[in-house]
């Protein structure tokens, strides 16, 4: 029995989604889908019920990409009605959500949670100086625009970052109350410290890339390992004694089609022998972008 995780498996492309049917099965293993499925919530449903299927358990928090309304006059849901809809779709077919009960991992010794979160972002992972309310004009004057600035609403917060900062008071009550009970594996779709967001060609693209308000959750509560994805630059490493996985797939151009996406799961438990290892040793990505 093993668990494995991945993200952004971004389905709007026919590559990923070829790539997914052909996904042989794991009936005995568990898996982690760590955001970015895609915005079609028929295709989502597709999606969640074939990884139902070929695994004992899915769990998955939400992308931004997942949450992106295109067509805003209302024929679509918006910002929190939009992820309520796939909490939905998810529970209908079993799959674990942010919003379930944590599920204990059962070849553990020790009680030890498998636990997704959901924490969006405020613009504070920016430059020194840069307040949230500038960090947008900042990166645009880099030449940075995130398109969720015109897909990726807040219904019914008045803004992403009041919906970031009301689902971080959420989870600190949740996390409180596991913490006392055991371990926790930290589900997250946005990197959860600023240092782990290296994108060498778009630095100030960092602002859409989490919140400082979870920076140390890996020292306050009784973490083993973070699971997160956003960045599409695999990464591996070991920080203040706990493994942090970046486990994005991305689009055609950031992987490999030659080797599938089982080559792109990524072993989380039993933990490997060298948990830690440089994104080198992972199959070839290109960077985000």
């Amino acid at each position: 029995m093993k668990l494995y995780a991945i993200s952004d498996l971004h389905l709007s492309s026919p590559e990923n989604r070829q790539a997914l049917k052909e996904l042989p099965p794991h009936p005995d293993d568990w898996l982690i889908v760590a955001g970015d499925v895609t915005r079609s919530i028929p295709r989502f449903r597709a999606a969640f019920t074939l990884l139902a299927n070929r695994f004992a358990r899915v769990f998955w928090t939400p992308g931004n990409h997942d949450l992106w309304t295109v067509d805003p006059s209302g024929c679509e849901a918006r910002g929190l009605f939009k992820y309520n809809e796939l909490v939905a779709v998810c529970r209908s077919l079993g799959v674990i959500t942010p919003e379930d009960p944590y599920e204990l991992w059962p070849e553990s010794d020790s009680p030890l949670f498998i636990v997704p979160i959901f924490t969006l972002y405020d613009y504070t992972f920016s430059g020194e100086g840069v307040r949230p309310d500038t960090a947008v004009s900042w990166a645009a004057a880099a030449g940075l625009e995130c398109a969720d600035e015109n897909l990726l609403y807040a219904d019914p917060f008045p803004s992403r970052s009041a919906w970031s900062a009301a689902r971080c008071r959420y989870t600190e009550r949740r996390l409180n109350k596991t913490a006392v009970l055991g371990h926790m594996i930290l589900v997250n779709h946005f990197p959860l410290r600023q240092e782990l967001v290296n994108l060498p060609r778009i630095p100030r693209f960092s602002i859409w890339c989490g919140t400082q308000q979870t920076e140390d959750w890996h020292r306050r509560f009784p973490v083993t390992a973070v699971i997160y994805g956003h960045l599409h630059t695999p990464d591996s490493r070991v920080i203040d004694g706990v493994r942090f996985e970046e486990v994005s797939l991305g689009y055609p151009r950031h992987w490999d089609q030659a080797l599938g996406l089982n080559a792109y799961l990524r072993q989380i438990l039993p933990t490997p022998a060298d948990p830690a290892f440089h994104s080198s040793q992972l199959p070839q990505m290109q960077q985000f972008g």
